[in-house]
């Protein structure tokens, strides 16, 4: 009988080259990652192990420094593969105004197929939620990522949470998986907010205003190995997040803005 295809070989990276001069199966590495764990149990699987050593999901800081403890390597050399994608010879492009961050974060939003991670509660520009909402709408297997760093600061954005629940139900897997996911983070002192709309494409990271102490009205646009780690970003954020997916829970959050208005 002919010999079955094997498929392509696997790269050879610095990560799997440790395992394999070892003898080790991802089984085995997950077992050394557990013990050096609190508790025992990391979360981490083959499949997670193998994602990291192929360079198909990029390795958290705390896992890599379990890794390097385990075999005995600094960082730069076991995840060089992961890094070295990071490397723009183009570099970030400066978004120095309101317009040029609101065009490239309604671009980076229009341009998602696969994955839109969100971050952040201060959004209020109705047109950019709107557009969220459109996208979700128009495309029935776009996973969406929303993660609130405490409470929503304007009434407008709870709204958009209520609306994304009355478009997608987050419990539904019709379409092979979960699609809508929305977290909150409650401890902003030990977990500072951040803000960025990322995409498979591209990513737009609002930084403070160049013009005015108050706003965040410019940003930095990065290209699709930076948005990777971004997408990749948000979906750890949101699994350390408390889940906000009915419409109790939404309703229960306070307005930023509002309580310090009436206080």
């Amino acid at each position: 009988m002919p010999a079955r295809a094997s498929g392509p070989p696997r790269p050879v990276t610095p990560l799997r080259q440790v395992r394999v001069a070892r003898n080790w199966t991802l089984e085995r590495v997950v077992e050394e990652i557990d013990l050096r764990t609190a508790g025992g149990h990391s979360g981490v699987t083959p499949s997670m192990v193998s994602g990291w050593e192929l360079g198909r999901h990029t390795t958290s800081i705390g896992h890599r420094v379990t890794l390097c403890a385990i075999y005995g390597q600094p960082p730069e050399v076991l995840f060089a593969h992961q890094d070295q994608e990071l490397t723009d010879p183009t570099g970030p492009t400066l978004l120095a105004g309101v317009a040029d961050l609101r065009r490239e974060m309604l671009s980076t939003v229009d341009g998602a197929r696969e994955c839109l991670v969100v971050m952040g509660s201060r959004s209020r520009d109705g047109a950019y939620l709107a557009a969220i909402e459109t996208a979700l709408a128009q495309r029935p297997t776009l996973v969406y990522y929303r993660v609130l760093f405490g409470p929503p600061h304007h009434q407008v954005l709870k709204d958009h949470l209520v609306r994304l629940l009355e478009l997608r139900d987050p419990h539904d897997r019709s379409v092979g998986l979960k699609t809508l996911h929305l977290g909150i983070v409650e401890d902003t002192a030990l977990v500072p907010e951040r803000f960025f709309c990322a995409s498979e494409q591209k990513a737009v990271v609002p930084i403070p205003s160049l013009t005015s102490h108050e706003a965040f009205d410019s940003g930095v646009l990065l290209g699709r190995a930076a948005a990777a780690r971004l997408l990749d970003h948000g979906r750890q954020a949101y699994a350390a997040a408390r889940r906000v997916e009915s419409a109790g829970e939404v309703t229960a959050l306070d307005v930023l803005r509002e309580r310090r208005a009436s206080a």
